[in-house]
């Protein structure tokens, strides 16, 4: 019988993910993995135009058959992320996206080569004038501490303040306002984790249009 070669999660120092752990450069990645959705019966061609017009040039990108990837520097991760979002935007077309933030996994080193970019965003004064209304969900998932809560509810508060939290639900906080609204509390949400956590894990789920009424 042919030998298995299985994952090693949790056995290596680190971050534990059974990564190449050890890149100190790597550190610095964001990463963000979404998947667009679009329920119109051109939706390949809204997807494929809006990751056309997306300027990429800083940031590394990977699109396979189940979503893309964008990883790099964070605001240039952020802001591919965003227009991305922005550029399929059609009014009354129900679309949404799904996003898996992180940082802290040292095997992130595909990426190393774009860290020591500027920090001029290279997408954002071309989609600055556009606004529309958006649904949002997220779930911060602190790694590794054993105090993960606190961390939650700080996000959550701000949130609060800034006026664009609308209710808690289960397993996720339900958030509402414009679309450089949301991205810029994902912004701050980053940025925050990044500078309290060595390692976590962002969910964020965006919806423009939709259909359901609550």
């Amino acid at each position: 019988m042919a030998e298995k070669n299985y994952v090693t999660y949790g056995d290596k120092v680190g971050c534990g993910c059974g990564c190449s752990c050890g890149s100190s450069g790597s550190l610095a990645i964001t990463g963000c993995r979404f998947s667009l959705s679009v329920m119109a019966d051109n939706f390949i061609d809204v997807i494929l135009t809006s990751l056309s017009k997306t300027d990429t040039s800083k940031v590394w990108k990977m699109t396979d058959k189940l979503s893309t990837v964008y990883r790099g520097k964070q605001i240039h991760v952020e802001d591919a992320v965003e227009a991305c979002f922005t550029n399929a935007f059609t009014k009354g077309v129900h679309m949404t996206m799904e996003m898996t933030y992180s940082k802290g996994c040292p095997g992130d080193s595909d990426a190393d080569n774009y860290i020591c970019e500027d920090d001029i965003p290279v997408n954002r004064e071309k989609i600055k004038d556009i606004h529309f209304p958006i649904n949002c969900k997220i779930s911060l998932y602190p790694m590794g501490i054993p105090n993960y809560m606190k961390y939650i509810a700080d996000v959550v508060n701000h949130a609060i303040d800034l006026g664009i939290y609308e209710k808690s639900s289960h397993y996720c906080t339900i958030l509402k306002g414009d679309v450089h609204e949301i991205f810029d509390y994902i912004h701050y949400v980053n940025t925050y984790c990044g500078e309290n956590l060595s390692h976590y894990i962002f969910e964020v789920t965006l919806s423009a249009n939709s259909p359901t009424e609550e």
